[in-house]
């Protein structure tokens, strides 16, 4: 039991959040250490073709590892922010990877497929039209925030692959607000990490992300909840 006051408590909070952030980031990042070197061997392709048969594999790996991995981690999030108790980090991350490996694998598998007709289409007409380059970024953009609600929806909710596939559409295209915060938050975090905060990506990069996706998602479901009830009471 914390008996801590003043500028020692602030420290052990600060601390503890810096741990859980972390400690659940790296285990993250080494299980899609596959899916990173990937990616960065596709910049090896000396063609258009040649990128995409590097990024084949991505194919498996991304509903074998990225899916069950990124939804345990937004599992976590999810305890942090209902203020759950979690007896340990390592224990409470893999049994969210086991306890929802099955239906993570499933849904990835769709949404992989989803994000490599995307791919494929984006890469040989983003030469071809300005107008159709743009309309493919902006799919492109409002899938990716489809993803980040997926997996809000995959850590909170008990729900069919499908379900969690129709309900990520309606919260996606339902409300704006949310979808900006989404997309803006996560591509700067991205962003960042990327170009000037390499350290981010295997040790904060994710979970930040998780937390704050998640936590603008907690807040949007819980005033469609509130909503809902008054409708019943009136």
């Amino acid at each position: 039991m914390r008996d801590f006051s003043g500028l020692t408590e602030t420290l052990y909070i600060a601390t503890e959040w810096i741990m859980r952030f972390s400690v659940i980031n790296i285990f993250w990042f080494i299980l899609n250490i596959p899916i990173f070197f990937t990616i960065s061997s596709a910049f090896f392709g000396d063609s258009e073709i040649g990128t995409l048969v590097y990024l084949l594999p991505l194919v498996f790996l991304l509903p074998a590892l990225f899916f069950p991995s990124t939804v345990a981690m937004f599992a976590a999030a999810r305890e942090w922010i209902l203020k759950k108790d979690q007896a340990s980090l390592t224990k409470t991350y893999f049994s969210h990877v086991k306890d929802n490996y099955k239906k993570s694998f499933v849904s990835g598998m769709a949404l992989t497929a989803i994000w490599l007709v995307w791919i494929v289409d984006f890469t040989f007409i983003k030469n071809e039209n300005d107008l159709l380059r743009t309309v493919f970024v902006v799919i492109g953009l409002i899938l990716f925030v489809f993803t980040i609600n997926f997996f809000s929806l995959s850590a909170h909710y008990q729900m069919s692959a499908k379900a969690l596939m129709k309900n990520a559409f309606f919260v996606t295209v339902g409300n704006p607000l949310l979808s900006l915060f989404i997309l803006f938050s996560n591509l700067s975090i991205f962003y960042v990490s990327a170009t000037e905060l390499l350290f981010l990506l295997p040790l904060f990069a994710g979970t930040i992300s998780a937390f704050l996706s998640f936590l603008a998602f907690y807040r949007f479901t819980l005033k469609v909840e509130k909503k809902a009830l008054s409708s019943k009471e009136v």
